[in-house]
């Protein structure tokens, strides 16, 4: 698919489950991750880091990545599992 050399996907990570009134903010080169607990925020934070990794491997951009090659990645890394419930 060809979005052009203008086009810019990112990925939105939001975590819900803060309960300490800690604001957490990580962005990256085409992330941005917002809120959650310590433990969730730590984890979008490495799967964010996976999903760059694997990019970088497949030599693409996040915004060059048909949707289908991106479920590819997220199931690869573990990005489309649900998450756990206590």
């Amino acid at each position: 698919m060809d979005r052009g050399r203008d086009a810019k996907a990112v990925l939105l990570g939001l975590g819900l489950d803060n309960k300490d009134g800690h604001v957490r903010y990580t962005k990256g080169p085409n992330f941005h991750l917002f809120g959650g607990s310590q433990e969730t925020h730590e984890e979008m934070q490495e799967k964010a880091v996976r999903l760059n990794e694997e990019l970088k491997k497949r030599s693409k951009r996040l915004e060059d990545v048909a949707p289908e090659e991106f479920r590819d990645i997220a199931q690869t890394i573990g990005l489309d599992r649900p998450a756990k419930k206590e």
